[in-house]
């Protein structure tokens, strides 16, 4: 049973003749006829009444309404797919973390609703590797999240590096640490800090370095928005390692302070030195096809600020 042959039927049933089907399918009567011949082999069952009306027989009428479900299905079908290639889809979602959110993010976001304003915009911030779940499962079409290459190794991905950037100590303006102009690790380490919850790259990150050094991470709480890394550090005794994009609104707060990391060459810890995030932007090769979709992933690579551009060459 072929598609032809049930859109052959339905127009013969909505003509009344097996000439007009011809006409409105486009091919010569015999062709109509060798397919409802073919059709009504597999069925077991003739459909119509040999007729100059083109009459339907009783299993011909239970067949209509089953037909004319499936051709319009396919109809829909077809139209929806058209529609995605030309770009017409109704909604493009991203997973993004938090500091691109809050930092890198809003004037991409705001050309892009300008460029498709018939596309709604979805934006979701979450953890790199909830982000990179939820675009694997189907549930977003684009994720920018720090780098993990056990998540982001599909044969499907596509991961473009967008920028790299050194991470910083957040403390209370009368921390301990902040009478330092870089931090050294063999004092960082000697104090509690907020982290981020399980999931998140920073943690990896920051835990997987710790662990590098032999250190012990003292991790006192576990966050996962930016203001409250602000409201808590500000308090006075825990501190935070957070990237530069994230401390954007914390350079403007008197109560804290931010702190590169030292770079201890002669420091008796291991593996010391300075520590940096790489941010990447991620999809799959099937929606990269998909115009909005590629307009966004452009519109994100064509404005990364110039200070990151910067810093990415720096690394």
């Amino acid at each position: 049973m072929r598609l032809e042959q049930l859109q052959a039927f339905l127009a013969i049933a909505q003509t009344g003749s097996f000439q007009n089907a011809a006409r409105q399918c486009g091919v010569t009567q015999s062709t109509i006829s060798r397919q409802i011949q073919a059709l009504e082999a597999d069925l077991g069952v003739e459909l119509f009444h040999r007729t100059s009306h083109g009459l339907l027989t009783l299993g011909g009428e239970r067949l209509l309404p089953r037909v004319r479900k499936i051709c319009t299905e396919w109809e829909s079908a077809t139209q929806e797919l058209a529609d995605l290639i030309a770009g017409k889809q109704p909604e493009l979602c991203i997973a993004a973390i938090h500091s691109v959110c809050g930092s890198y993010l809003p004037p991409v976001l705001q050309k892009f609703c300008h460029d498709y304003p018939d596309v709604q915009l979805r934006v979701t911030s979450l953890g790199s590797d909830r982000a990179l779940k939820v675009l694997k499962d189907g549930l977003v079409d684009l994720a920018i999240v720090m780098n993990n290459r056990f998540l982001t190794t599909g044969r499907e991905m596509v991961v473009e590096v967008l920028y790299d950037e050194p991470i910083f100590v957040l403390s209370a303006a009368n921390h301990p640490l902040a009478q330092y102009e870089s931090i050294p690790w063999s004092e960082l380490i000697r104090y509690p800090q907020v982290v981020f919850k399980d999931g998140y790259g920073m943690q990896r990150l920051i835990q997987d370095r710790f662990e590098r050094m032999d250190a012990v991470l003292q991790a006192a709480l576990e966050l996962n928005t930016l203001d409250a890394f602000r409201g808590v550090v500000r308090q006075g005794e825990l501190i935070a390692l957070l990237p530069q994009s994230a401390l954007v609104e914390a350079r403007c707060d008197p109560s804290l302070a931010i702190r590169p990391l030292a770079s201890n060459t002669n420091s008796n810890l291991p593996d010391s030195s300075s520590l940096t995030r790489r941010v990447v932007m991620v999809t799959t090769q099937d929606r990269l096809q998909i115009p909005p979709i590629k307009h966004f992933w452009q519109l994100v690579q064509e404005n990364i600020p110039l200070q990151l551009k910067q810093q990415r060459s720096a690394y």
